[in-house]
């Protein structure tokens, strides 16, 4: 529920907002809500991705991306993630969730998201984000990059355990490296 009440708000909200590239960087502001604490009294871990989905759907509405990806039949959905906690989000905390676009392979995009109390890192998160057409099957990152603009863009080099963790999990054999998240930066 929480989750549909962020959404609403960011579509309430988007149009007064800064616009944004569609591969960002994009801030989205948040509070911590009581429906989004545990037993612990803070951010419960699973609430953490449903706030990247909101901030990812902040980000593509703010570019304009949204439209021309409705437009085209397409729609993205979350391949793979994974998140590392460095500081609790406690009630009624405000924060903002950074995101951007690392890179991409034929079939993929990869977001960093980075969850901000002010300067402070709290959490980051990596996803691998494809997108598929509404009428079946996936569609190659080429046509996305034409859609938003990008068509002669070329994918940046991903930081060597963010590379290796992708390769794993769109289907290759390399597990990655120790260190995860933050190791390389």
């Amino acid at each position: 529920m929480t989750l549909l009440l962020r959404l609403v708000w960011v579509l309430l909200r988007h149009r007064s907002r800064a616009r944004c590239d569609a591969f960002g960087p994009c801030s989205s502001p948040f509070v911590v809500l009581p429906s989004d604490i545990d037993v612990l009294f803070h951010v419960n871990n699973g609430v953490y991705l449903s706030m990247l989905d909101a901030a990812r759907v902040d980000m593509m509405l703010r570019s304009g991306f949204a439209g021309l990806v409705r437009r085209a039949g397409y729609y993205p959905v979350v391949a793979a993630e994974t998140i590392r906690f460095r500081r609790s989000l406690k009630l009624f905390e405000r924060f903002r969730v950074d995101t951007r676009v690392l890179g991409w392979d034929e079939k993929a995009f990869v977001l960093e998201h980075r969850f901000m109390l002010g300067d402070t890192l709290a959490a980051e998160a990596v996803v691998r984000i494809r997108f598929l057409k509404r009428t079946g099957g996936g569609v190659d990152t080429a046509l996305v990059l034409e859609l938003a603009g990008k068509k002669d863009a070329t994918a940046p080099a991903l930081p060597e355990w963010i590379a290796a963790w992708n390769l794993a999990q769109s289907g290759g054999t390399t597990a990655p490296p120790a260190g995860g998240i933050g190791s390389a930066r």
